[in-house]
């Protein structure tokens, strides 16, 4: 099994370019909604480190927030508790499609994670601060703090970049989108 890791910077387009590839796709952000509407181990795990903030299931995204913003050892300590639970859903996920010819990987956090192994192939998803920026704003929940916060805890986007084996230019044009997909995929499996 080829594993895919899509990188880049929050609002780059990973999700969006994850799709294109018509493979089984591990949503990291999709696993933690997941994990704050259904999994009262978390919540309770939660509750004991932040009573303050964490005190109904399920855990809204109004309470997350406030959790986060109110200071800097709060994300960690969130971050502490529902990260395990992304690996043993991610060891879940690998081993169900085990007989897939290729996996795709949509971690925010895959390489900050160390999640990352020798064989698998990292894809830099590259787009205009601009277009990211606008984008970002249309977001449901927008908060550029927040946002912020993410941000300190991943790489930077040149690291990433160099780690990766590949990069999409993502103008967020679904036909040149999925052409630059397609050479990739020519090129690897």
């Amino acid at each position: 099994m080829i594993k895919i890791a899509l990188v880049g910077d929050i609002g780059s387009g990973k999700t969006f370019i994850a799709s294109m590839f018509s493979y089984p796709t591990f949503n990291a952000d999709n696993e933690v909604a997941k994990i704050y509407s259904a999994d009262i181990e978390c919540f309770k795990k939660l509750k004991k480190k932040l009573p303050k903030f964490f005190y109904k299931f399920p855990i809204g995204k109004k309470d997350l927030i406030k959790a986060i913003l109110h200071n800097n050892q709060n994300l960690k300590k969130i971050t502490k508790v529902v990260h395990p639970i992304i690996k043993k859903r991610l060891k879940v996920f690998l081993k169900h499609n085990k007989k897939k010819k290729l996996v795709i990987l949509d971690i925010p956090l895959y390489l900050e994670n160390k999640l990352d192994k020798k064989s698998d192939i990292i894809i830099y998803i590259q787009s205009k601060k601009t277009e990211i920026n606008k984008r970002l704003k249309l977001r449901k929940n927008y908060n550029k703090s927040l946002i912020n916060k993410f941000k300190k805890l991943q790489y930077s986007l040149k690291f990433k970049k160099k780690k990766s084996h590949f990069v999409i230019k993502n103008d967020f044009n679904l036909k040149n989108t999925k052409i630059k997909v397609n050479n990739i995929l020519k090129k690897i499996v």
